[in-house]
């Protein structure tokens, strides 16, 4: 069993940055691949960005691509995802998920309750 609790959110102008967390509990953290998921009103939920379990490889959302950076410390039992040049159409609810097969939000095994991103134009 993993638990996954998100913290980092909050309001940020549009140009701005914010990094959110995942702390994780449970001792087989560094067995799971790890991802960063949004889902806006009425929209569907989509990977942001995924890490695999070693750190080793990492996947990109191509809209965010070279604007964020996710990153994993296992002794922390935590992930990161540094945000920058927010823009207003990224205002979503974050989740923070764990999983041992692919990248997309259906095979993920674990989720957190989500934090909220709300970029002002």
């Amino acid at each position: 069993q993993v638990q996954l609790v998100e913290s980092g959110g909050g309001l940020v102008q549009a140009g701005g940055s914010l990094r959110l967390s995942c702390a994780a509990s449970g001792r087989t953290f560094s067995s799971y691949g790890m991802g960063w998921f949004r889902q806006a009103p009425g929209k569907e939920r989509e990977m942001v960005s995924y890490i695999t379990s070693s750190g080793g490889v990492t996947f990109y959302a191509g809209s965010v691509k070279g604007r964020f950076t996710i990153s994993r410390d296992n002794a922390k039992n935590t992930i990161y995802l540094q945000m920058n040049s927010l823009k207003p159409e990224e205002t979503a609810v974050y989740y923070c998920a764990a999983g041992q097969r692919t990248a997309y939000p259906v095979d993920q095994d674990y989720w957190g309750q989500g934090t909220q991103v709300t970029v002002s134009s």
